[in-house]
């Protein structure tokens, strides 16, 4: 025997002390470690292919993509940048989807007027006439001639970003702000989609791995304007904002008006992303190493049939759907009466106290809630009401819709920034809902991302309205 010590061996450690003392070792990290760590990375990596590699003639053409990107990734430029291309992407889609819009519009509608018209030459009753054609019909036709034109127009310019290799860009430079959110730096991609429709945009979220960051950018998608709320943006602008200005300065004044509220949008998707990142939906931004791709000529048949094909004729195809009950709804509410008043001026009255409260009327929020289906309808269904009229209708032009709303309603600064946010910020549309249960399969996250939305723009608006009056 002899006196040496014997030594146990020391017990394995269980799997979970290890990832305890791992998320102790990680808590003591700096919050830059793994983006130091990449760079690292990258940079022996550019060491050694700078001394086994021989540049041959395409070495031009990554010096060049080099010094785009010093510029487009810029802390400085990179943010200016992109507003400006997103401004002129909106500027094409506004500008360029109006005359579509109105040559399909009058090719819909002048069926209607034809078929209404077989109809009644047939002996149909006119109820049967009115519920199909000017209620159902009517309906698809105005969603239809609203949508299309402008998701043709967007889609393909955001596909030609995306085909180029510009989008990486855009979520490098926005990486930041989502990561201080809570939320993952892909979201600026999918909340980009969203401008185009919020459906296309809560698809769009697969692109993000975590389960829980998804959830978020499918949640807070619908802080961002889609082109079905852009009518209503748009004539609001032009109307309350526009006018306060030189005919020369309208148009721009106007443009800016909706670009602000493009803007606050994207401020509270930051906002309700942090939100919700600290209370249903906690835990860290996952962090994600972007490797930026190199600049491509864009494929003319892949952007076609994504963009066309992929996106807008689906996203559309749900929102025909929706959108026919929406047509028969408001037909019914419209022509069915009880007593001297139809059930649209009636549910407009009852309405109309909480609509004062929040800066609006009756026969706004009667228009927003006939529009859960679909946004595009909500400026004729405003215009139905107003007028009492049995279908939805259209003014001739912005100055007489501006004497319905201003001159006769009394429609004021305060109805038209309410309504801008309200706008911006309701429920989503029956499409995106619909959407949203068919991508995360819960009808408990479908009616948050119905219900949060809807929350926020009664809470914003409220305060605004009672602030307003308070001050003036």
């Amino acid at each position: 025997m002899t006196d040496e010590t014997v030594q146990t061996p020391r017990a394995a450690a269980s799997p979970d002390e290890v990832l305890a003392r791992a998320r102790e070792l990680r808590r003591q990290l700096s919050g830059g470690f793994r983006e130091e760590a990449v760079k690292s990375l990258y940079a022996e990596a550019e060491r050694v292919a700078q001394r086994a590699v021989t540049r041959s003639g395409d070495a031009r053409a990554r010096d060049l993509d080099q010094r785009i990107d010093h510029l487009v990734t810029s802390p400085w430029f990179g943010l200016p940048i992109m507003l400006v291309l997103l401004a002129v992407i909106f500027w094409l889609t506004i500008a360029g989807a109006n005359v579509p819009s109105a040559l399909l519009a009058q090719g819909l509608f002048w069926i209607e007027d034809q078929a209404a018209g077989l109809f009644d030459a047939a002996g149909v009753p006119w109820w049967i006439t009115g519920f199909v054609w000017h209620g159902v019909y009517r309906g698809l036709a105005w969603v239809v001639s609203v949508m299309l034109p402008p998701m043709a127009i967007f889609f393909p310019l955001f596909t030609v970003f995306e085909d180029l290799g510009y989008l990486p860009r855009v979520a490098f430079n926005l990486d930041f702000l989502f990561r201080r959110a809570g939320a993952h730096g892909k979201q600026a991609l999918t909340m980009a989609m969203g401008f185009g429709c919020n459906a296309a945009g809560v698809i769009a979220t697969r692109i993000i791995d975590s389960p829980r960051e998804r959830l978020v950018a499918i949640l807070t998608n619908n802080f961002v304007p889609c082109n079905g709320r852009f009518p209503t943006l748009i004539m609001l602008g032009t109307i309350f904002v526009g006018a306060s200005f030189a005919p020369a300065l309208a148009s721009v004044a106007a443009a800016a008006a909706v670009v602000g509220v493009v803007l606050l949008g994207i401020g509270f998707t930051l906002l309700m992303s942090w939100v919700l990142s600290r209370t249903i939906l906690q835990g860290e931004a996952s962090a994600f190493t972007l490797e930026l791709p190199p600049y491509r000529r864009p494929n003319i048949g892949r952007i076609i049939y994504t963009s066309l094909i992929d996106r807008t004729l689906f996203v559309l195809w749900r929102a025909m759907w929706t959108a026919a009950p929406a047509g028969a709804a408001i037909w019914l509410l419209a022509n069915i009466r009880w007593g001297d008043q139809s059930l649209a001026a009636i549910t407009a009255g009852w309405l109309d106290p909480f609509g004062r409260a929040l800066g609006l009327d009756g026969v706004i929020l009667l228009a927003y809630v006939i529009a859960i289906p679909a946004n595009e309808i909500v400026v004729p269904t405003l215009v139905m009401a107003y007028m009492g009229t049995g279908m939805m209708t259209e003014m001739e032009g912005l100055d007489d819709l501006r004497r319905l709303l201003v001159d006769q309603q009394g429609w004021t600064m305060l109805t038209a920034v309410n309504l801008m946010l309200f706008s911006l910020l309701h429920n989503p549309c029956a499409t995106t809902i619909l959407t949203i249960y068919k991508e995360t399969l819960s009808a408990k996250w479908a009616t948050v991302g119905a219900l949060l939305p809807l929350g926020t723009a009664f809470l914003v608006c409220f305060l605004t309205a009672t602030i307003a009056r308070w001050i003036w």
